[in-house]
C-alpha cells in the first residue's frame, strides 16, 4: 500500500508542475517576436502575486481612448528591483508614461511590458520577456 500511495504522490507532483510550466507559456498569447511602444496615462496598477498588472489609458487620434492592460512580473521579482507601490519608481493614477512591451497575439490592447519611460524621463526595466522577471 505505501509503493501505491509514493506512486500517486510522484504522479500528482509530475501533472502539478506541468501545468505551472504551462502557466507561464507566454508564446500562447503574446507575440514573441513583436515590441511595441504606447503613451498613456496610468488608471491603475496592482502588484500581486504570481503576475501585477498596470492598466493605462491611451487617447487615439480619433479623439476616443482605449484601455491598456499589461501583464508584469511577481509583486516579489518588481520589489527586487525596486519598483513597488511607494517610493521614487512609484507610479501613480494620472502619471503619463511610456511603455513598451510584448504585443498579444489577437490584437486586444493587452501585452507583457518590458519598459516604462516615468515622467520624469527614467527608464525602468521590468522584464525581458520571461515570465519569471
Amino acid at each position: 500500500m505505501p509503493k501505491r500511495t509514493l506512486v500517486c504522490v510522484v504522479l500528482c507532483g509530475l501533472l502539478a508542475s506541468g501545468s505551472l510550466l504551462a502557466h507561464h507559456s507566454l508564446a500562447g498569447v503574446y507575440d514573441m517576436d513583436k515590441e511595441s511602444e504606447l503613451t498613456g496615462l496610468v488608471d491603475s496598477i496592482k502588484f500581486v502575486n504570481p503576475h501585477g498588472s498596470l492598466t493605462i489609458v491611451v487617447n487615439k487620434e480619433d479623439g476616443t481612448s482605449v484601455k491598456w492592460t499589461f501583464t508584469l512580473g511577481s509583486a516579489t521579482r518588481l520589489a527586487q528591483r525596486g519598483i513597488g507601490p511607494t517610493g521614487q519608481n512609484a507610479l501613480h493614477q494620472g502619471d503619463k508614461i511610456t511603455v513598451k512591451f510584448i504585443p498579444a497575439r489577437n490584437g486586444s490592447p493587452l501585452g507583457f511590458l518590458t519598459s516604462v519611460t516615468m515622467p520624469d524621463g527614467r527608464v525602468l526595466n521590468i522584464s525581458s520577456g520571461n515570465p519569471n522577471d
